[in-house]
């Protein structure tokens, strides 16, 4: 019987992207919110879908929103222009338009249009403005007579850097050869909105700096600070699907010493001065099993959300005009291992009333961090990990408009259950991760509530049928009490299902591949700006079966 590995058969069928760095080509195969991606035309379902998948299916899109846009005059700049073949960078230069302000803008929006045709893996990409990463995204696998999609991100919040001439890099890593014929054309575009009669410039960090080095000067009146972290585990063997590894005497194809628990730091001076859970992001290969994705990418598969931490309490630290070590890292990882990427960049706030702002950092508890990892041998192996860690830490400044206190508090916590059979013939997760937040500052406090979720099951049978049954979830709840009473709430669910089966190691055509999903996006709110927003898409073959929206 074949083995079921997910070093072999998703090494084959999934992610091949290379490193983000233009070093060279490498691996990068599973486990995504886009921020939209939509196909042309209305995108209204056509007739019944096909009995099995063909040689075409319908363009990629996401049940996401798009990006709001104010009703002002607009700008548009091409930001990058290229068809990416192995793992050549773009290279080329940015220059703000003229005509709609120069910085004080009201929104900027990101937008990627891509097209691919022939036989090809996804791949990992990124795009950067003066060093600032400002994109990381995958994309889908073609159809062979060709698919387009296309992705939007607000970035008006980098303003700082689109304000001024930028040099611009940007890598999809590639390999086209005989066999996987794909190439990868892209056309990446800016467009900048103006503030003007009722609409006021954006809210927007003061400086942004990329996190290029280790060693970091900020300005000496910085009053609010922010980091931002682009973490994928992709690029290099098992911490691809990071999730699924197992300790060293589990007879499993991917290993970890301390199990599938990750956690991403950021380290001032090398003390830990934040930490997050890394989001479990499904690539449009993963599970063994590209027909799950083919038209609906999982969440955050095209547009890789940062992890944002506050450093506010380390301000005052930050402020003394000397050099400082702000580092990320990724534990959990074996010593010496590769497969994480973590680009990042500090957002910062000035006072614009003092020169120096001084203070204090007051408070720094953590937790002794958790990881419980017990593994149960058998017919069908068990992993049971429960793991965790927390930390709270305060500081004060005092600013122009007098002293101003911030206390952050983050706990992560991590439960999961790994089944499998020998030689992974069934391979199967169920996993939870949350990420609770509260930030308290000047009389306010906000809450952050997250929650990732991901259950599914690869089994493969009698003559190598391979099926995957695979559900994902992406959840945060956000509230702000200023005075003890609520002033804003918000919450965000994004959800994947999916069922896809095909026979394995066999030409395309002889496949007989059938698939459904099923997505949907709510939003909700409350404030100034409260949305209603709830969109399901699903798709049966690679047909488009239903796109309904009930806001």
């Amino acid at each position: 019987m074949r083995r079921h590995r997910i070093m072999g058969l998703l090494g084959a069928l999934v992610l091949a992207a290379g490193t983000l760095a233009a070093a060279g080509p490498a691996s990068a195969s599973t486990a995504g919110t886009a921020t939209t991606a939509t196909a042309p035309g209305d995108g209204r379902p056509g007739a019944d879908p096909p009995a099995e998948f063909g040689t075409d299916w319908h363009d990629p899109l996401t049940a996401a929103p798009p990006v709001a846009r104010p009703a002002t005059r607009s700008c548009q700049v091409t930001l990058a222009e290229a068809q990416f073949r192995d793992f050549t960078p773009y290279r080329g230069s940015y220059a703000p338009p003229a005509d709609c302000g120069r910085g004080g803008w009201a929104k900027v929006v990101l937008r990627l249009d891509g097209k691919v045709k022939g036989r090809q893996y996804d791949r990992l990409g990124h795009l950067a403005v003066g060093g600032v990463e400002i994109l990381r995204t995958s994309t889908p696998e073609p159809s062979p007579e060709g698919i387009t999609w296309s992705v939007e991100k607000d970035v008006t919040h980098y303003r700082d850097t689109l304000s001024r001439p930028q040099p611009v890099e940007m890598l999809i890593g590639n390999v086209v050869d005989d066999t996987y014929t794909g190439v990868i054309d892209v056309k990446v575009t800016l467009t900048f909105y103006a503030a003007e009669g009722r609409t006021p410039p954006a809210a927007t960090p003061d400086r942004v700096i990329p996190l290029t080095t280790p060693s970091v000067t900020t300005p000496r009146n910085t009053e609010r600070v922010l980091a931002e972290v682009y973490a994928t585990g992709s690029g290099g063997g098992c911490e691809e699907f990071w999730y699924l590894t197992t300790p060293d005497a589990a007879p499993y194809s991917c290993k970890a010493a301390d199990g599938p628990y990750r956690e991403v730091r950021v380290l001032v001076d090398d003390r830990l001065a934040g930490l997050a859970a890394p989001f479990p992001t499904v690539w449009t290969g993963g599970w063994s099993n590209p027909f799950l994705w083919y038209v609906t990418p999982g969440p955050r598969a095209f547009d890789v959300q940062p992890l944002r931490y506050d450093l506010t309490p380390y301000a005052a630290l930050l402020n003394d005009g000397r050099p400082h070590r702000i580092e990320v890292s990724v534990s959990g990882v074996p010593a010496g291992q590769s497969g994480w990427s973590t680009p990042a960049n500090l957002l910062l706030w000035q006072d614009r009333g003092r020169e120096v702002v001084t203070g204090a950092l007051t408070r720094h508890e953590e937790s002794d961090p958790a990881n419980s990892v017990h593994w149960t041998p058998g017919t069908e192996h068990r992993l049971d990990t429960d793991a965790g860690h927390s930390l709270t830490v305060a500081g004060h400044l005092d600013t122009s408009h007098g002293r101003v206190t911030t206390t952050v508090t983050r706990a992560v916590h991590n439960t999961s259950v790994h089944r499998w059979t020998e030689g992974e013939n069934l391979d199967a997760l169920s996993a939870r991760w949350t990420d609770e937040e509260t930030v308290s500052h000047a009389g306010s406090a906000t809450t952050t509530r997250r929650s990732y979720t991901m259950d599914g099951e690869t089994t493969l049978g009698t003559g190598d049928r391979l099926r995957t049954v695979l559900s994902l979830g992406d959840r945060a709840d956000t509230s702000t009490l200023r005075g003890g009473r609520q002033a804003g709430w918000s919450r965000m669910e994004d959800t994947y299902a999916g069922d896809a089966s095909y026979t394995a190691g066999v030409p395309r055509d002889q496949r007989h591949a059938v698939g459904t999903t099923t997505v949907r996006y709510r939003l909700s709110g409350s404030g100034p700006g409260a949305v209603c927003y709830d969109r399901t898409v699903a798709t049966a073959q690679g047909a488009l079966v239903q796109d309904r929206r009930r806001c």
